[in-house]
């Protein structure tokens, strides 16, 4: 019951701050930002960083207001109906949000995590290895989303095919909460989630993890949430975002020395959000499958870039990514000035 009561209630809180966040339309002050994040451990920057009082250390004439998100979609329209300035969210869309915005209005600041995504399959689903997917269900978050586009990548790479697209494998996207219900239902036979989720369906629904998705990629290294922000936002507000990149980065520096009590205030927002907890081993084991960071790891970035433009989410005449990263002087990090891509 402790974890079905996760399930619904990151559902709930989601779909409230999802409807919060759209209605603001009020002009931004340079004595605001309002941040939006998942409750997913990958977010613990946000999370532990709002706990112990880091951000507002460093921005005390600041109001920070705060949206929960159930996806990186979701996330990318705030930003676009202006009720969100900054937001943590995953590769996917965040290079979505940057070419499907007016005039490119999206930075990547900063990553925020590496890894922290699985997949599971159900006990009954007979699934030992990628040959066994044919006639399968299996369920991602929203289209377009970073969990999506690795899961339908990874068909392809091994000779797979959606069934809208003809193929035999059959892909469902939906909330993570409903994830949850659909797999205790045995109406789908894996997941390709995040954490905390995975490890939920591990220890809690006898699920079996298949892989963990890092081993998929050089150096088992990937950036999986990254933290971005509307390039107007960011013009008029320099000193905020610097002074919140500072927060970010004490955040990441303390969270790897406090593994123990990152467990405990990432419960206590669980409970102080939606009422409920993790299990300890859940925590433990969830937290060990994810690395915080500041390094938004960019050759990762281009790869799910090509992955986003090659399943046909970024159009078909070629993307150019050219001013997506902001010039971070805080975290003295340096990208490419540049991803490109044309047929």
């Amino acid at each position: 019951m402790k974890i079905t009561l996760v399930a619904i209630g990151i559902g709930i809180v989601a779909t409230l701050a999802i409807a919060a966040a759209l209605s603001i339309q009020s002009e931004n002050s340079q004595d605001e930002i309002r941040v939006g994040y998942f409750p997913n451990i990958g977010h613990a920057i946000p999370i532990v960083g709002l706990e112990k009082g880091f951000f507002v250390k460093n921005l005390p004439d600041v109001q920070i207001k705060t949206r929960i998100f159930d996806s990186g979609p979701q996330a990318i329209e705030g930003l676009f109906a202006n009720s969100i300035d900054i937001a943590y969210v995953g590769p996917g869309p965040a290079v979505n949000g940057f070419l499907k915005s007016d005039s490119n209005n999206i930075r990547i600041l900063a990553g925020a995590a590496s890894g922290g995504a699985s997949f599971i399959v159900h006990p009954d689903s007979n699934i030992n290895s990628i040959d066994d997917f044919a006639g399968k269900r299996i369920a991602a978050p929203q289209v377009a989303n970073s969990q999506d586009v690795s899961l339908r990548t990874y068909l392809k790479e091994n000779g797979l095919e959606t069934a809208e697209r003809g193929g035999s494998v059959y892909v469902l996207n939906v909330a993570n909460p409903e994830i949850y219900t659909l797999f205790i239902k045995g109406d789908i036979d894996g997941a390709w989630i995040p954490e905390p989720w995975a490890t939920i369906f591990v220890e809690k629904l006898n699920g079996k993890r298949l892989f963990f998705e890092e081993d998929l990629w050089a150096d088992k290294k990937f950036s999986s949430v990254l933290l971005i922000a509307r390039a107007d936002y960011v013009e008029k507000n320099d000193s905020i975002i610097q002074k919140w990149l500072e927060s970010h980065q004490e955040t990441v520096e303390w969270i790897n020395l406090n593994n123990e009590e990152t467990g405990l205030i990432y419960n206590d927002f669980l409970h102080n959000e939606l009422g409920t907890t993790l299990s300890e081993s859940v925590l433990k084991e969830s937290f060990s499958n994810i690395e915080i960071t500041s390094d938004p790891i960019p050759k990762s970035i281009e790869i799910f870039a090509k992955r986003s433009y090659d399943l046909g989410y970024l159009g078909r005449n070629g993307y150019d990514l050219t001013g997506i990263y902001y010039s971070n002087q805080t975290l003295g990090t340096k990208h490419m000035e540049m991803i490109s891509y044309h047929d």
